[in-house]
């Protein structure tokens, strides 16, 4: 970091002397070759930048996003899936990839339960901010009196832990349960049990995975998943004990909520822990929520 720090450096006082030199006498080929470098000098600055601000122990591991819609039925199981197909349009504009493991869609619309797997360069880093309660205030398109209604999902999100040595389960803890799987949307139901459940005795975590066609595949995936959550669980731990010796409060308020999505009686989009807010609520559900992904990682970098 510190080498490309100065590296930097030198290319904004290159780039200083150039304007200084333009200043002076009227050079088109010099012109050309500062443009030509502020260009690429802005770009490897942003780079730069994320680069720093993404640089926690998990920030480029794969993410396990989870999207679990509040109390509310169909209107929050819609709010669900509107959030999965933001993200969805999201992780497209970043080339990510994503795998959905587990799918369990609404009676009448929407989803009642995800859990995707994202991969690509500091997927978890970049998502981690997301995790928290999500509001939706809006006309429902379900209610035949046209009245305004409030939702919310819940978005958890982990690092998918890929060490094995930084937790140990003992085999006694868990339970494994096979089903037969479905594909999300239900495109395919296999004619064998290889869906897989497994839960984790003393601290009841349930992971599935169904997106395998083999039983094999799905245990090892939803085995990964476990250990993440378990280690994400020890972390807590650590961090409750040090809060508690600090003597830390927390602000009482509408508990995890992190971002409001107001669409009636006025459109905006504002994150509750940074402030930052926009009015182009479309762009926003269409994936566009890197102002609010940058605003995150920059206050808790300062913060740190």
């Amino acid at each position: 970091m510190i080498k490309r720090f100065k590296l930097l450096q030198d290319k904004i006082e290159n780039a200083k002397t150039a304007i200084e030199i333009l200043e002076i006498e009227d050079d088109k080929k010099i012109y050309e070759e500062l443009c030509s470098n502020i260009k690429e000098l802005n770009s490897e600055v942003s780079q730069f930048e994320q680069d720093l601000i993404l640089s926690d122990k998990y920030d480029s591991y794969p993410a396990v996003v989870n999207i679990h819609p509040g109390a509310g039925g169909t209107e929050s199981h819609d709010w669900a899936e509107m959030l999965f197909r933001m993200y969805k349009k999201w992780m497209d504009n970043k080339n990510f990839k994503y795998k959905v493991i587990d799918y369990l869609p609404g009676e009448e619309a929407g989803i009642k339960n995800i859990t995707f797997v994202v991969t690509g360069k500091n997927a978890y880093g970049l998502l981690k901010g997301e995790k928290g309660i999500h509001r939706l205030v809006r006309i429902s398109p379900f209610d035949a009196s046209k009245r305004r209604h409030t939702s919310f999902a819940s978005v958890d999100v982990i690092p998918l832990i890929q060490d094995d040595a930084l937790v140990e389960i003992n085999p006694k803890d868990l339970k494994i349960e096979t089903f037969r799987s479905s594909s999300a949307g239900g495109q395919h139901v296999n004619v064998t049990d290889s869906a897989v459940r497994i839960t984790h005795i003393p601290t009841g975590i349930v992971v599935t995975c169904q997106d395998e066609r083999s039983q094999i595949q799905n245990r090892q995936i939803a085995m990964q998943i476990l250990k993440s959550k378990l280690y994400e669980i020890e972390q807590k731990k650590q961090e409750e004990e040090i809060e508690k010796v600090r003597g830390e409060k927390k602000d009482i308020g509408w508990g995890n909520q992190i971002r409001s999505y107001v669409l009636q009686p006025y459109q905006l989009i504002k994150d509750h822990r940074t402030d930052i807010e926009t009015g182009d609520v479309n762009a926003v559900l269409n994936g566009e929520i890197d102002l609010f992904i940058k605003g995150y990682l920059e206050k808790n970098l300062i913060k740190s």
